[in-house]
């Protein structure tokens, strides 16, 4: 199972969310209002049950799947995150914990509002199976975005 978990102001019809609807039609793209427990109660029922999830989160949603995938490692084969919101605060009640989960980050070093700099050893120090994209981007992705192979990385 494919979920995309969308950032903390956007929608399942923000930009990427339309996108992977488009093109990778076996994505489950739900919306996630409220806070961060509300959005990880509404991810955890979602995912009840499932085996083999491939978790893709961007910004807040990245910070979300990282938590599940935390919580939940056996049932995760595989995220891909987009300048996570490791930098939040609310990750820190996670620091120190690890997964091995594979996992593909891709960030833009003009990011200003999950800088690399910050997010990319955090990520470091909780994945043990990191690969890590920079990108000549901002925190959006605009232009990495659709320039990734998720067709290969996602296949229907």
């Amino acid at each position: 199972m494919k979920i995309f978990i969308h950032g903390l102001e956007s929608t399942s019809k923000g930009t990427k969310g339309k996108w992977f609807s488009k093109h990778i039609p076996d994505i489950r793209i739900p919306d996630f209002p409220g806070s961060l427990d509300e959005r990880m109660t509404k991810l955890n029922d979602l995912l009840a049950g499932q085996e083999n999830i491939v978790l893709v989160g961007s910004s807040f949603g990245g910070l979300m799947a990282t938590i599940y995938a935390l919580e939940n490692e056996g049932r995760v084969s595989e995220m891909f995150l987009l300048a996570p919101a490791l930098n939040f605060p609310d990750f820190s009640r996670y620091s120190g914990r690890k997964t091995g989960v594979p996992t593909q980050l891709f960030i833009g070093r003009q990011d200003d509002i999950c800088p690399p700099d910050t997010v990319i050893p955090r990520a470091r120090e909780t994945f043990t199976n990191l690969t890590v994209h920079k990108s000549d981007d901002d925190h959006p992705l605009r232009n990495t975005f659709p320039n990734i192979d998720w067709k290969g990385l996602l296949p229907v």
